[in-house]
This record gives structure tokens, C-alpha cells and sequence, in this order.
């Protein structure tokens, strides 16, 4: 049943079911879940944005190196991340906690 669907649009699937498909749990689930992969996604993309301002500001052009891996970073790291950049005296500090912690 699900390859028949498949190759029709939803507003044929919603004719031959007469329903509509935003009326459906499935459908309200599934957008719910949009929002909240684009608000961890938000969070994720202000802290490194954030990050990155901080470090700028206190040691000058960051290397691409090093902005790429606070990019790769998930978002409990960077949390992580943004507590202990307060500590940092200089960038070699910064390069020593991501090798303590093998990034």
C-alpha cells in the first residue's frame, strides 16, 4: 500500500481517502517534529555564531581550522565549550582543550 502512495501526490492520496491530511495525527506529529529538529538546529547554529564572536573578540582572526571544528562540534560540546572559553588566556588554551578531548 505504501508504493502506491508513493507515486501519487497528497492531494490525490487526500481525493481517494477523502480526508485531509493535515487533519491527521500522523501528519501534526511529523510537523512537531519539524520544529523541534529547527529549534535544536537554531540553538546549535546561535552557539557556535556566538562562540566564535567570543573567541574573536578576545584573540583576534580566528584560523579556519578552528572554526570548522567548533562548526563540527554537537550542540552539548559547544555548551561545554562556551563555559570553559572564559578561562582561556590564549588560543593555545582553546587548542588544548580540543586535544584533551580529541577533536
Amino acid at each position: 500500500m505504501v508504493y502506491r502512495f508513493e507515486r501519487l501526490s497528497r492531494g490525490e492520496v487526500e481525493a481517494m481517502l477523502d480526508i485531509s491530511l493535515k487533519e491527521t495525527r500522523v501528519y501534526r506529529e511529523i510537523k512537531e517534529e519539524g520544529r523541534e529538529e529547527g529549534r535544536e538546529e537554531g540553538r546549535e547554529e546561535a552557539t557556535i555564531n556566538l562562540i566564535v564572536r567570543l573567541l574573536t573578540k578576545r584573540f583576534g582572526s580566528l584560523p579556519q581550522e578552528v572554526r570548522s571544528t567548533i562548526s563540527d562540534l554537537p550542540l552539548p560540546v559547544l555548551e561545554e565549550l562556551s563555559e570553559a572559553l572564559l578561562d582561556f588566556s590564549e588560543l593555545a588554551d582553546l587548542q588544548a582543550w580540543f586535544a584533551a578531548r580529541s577533536l
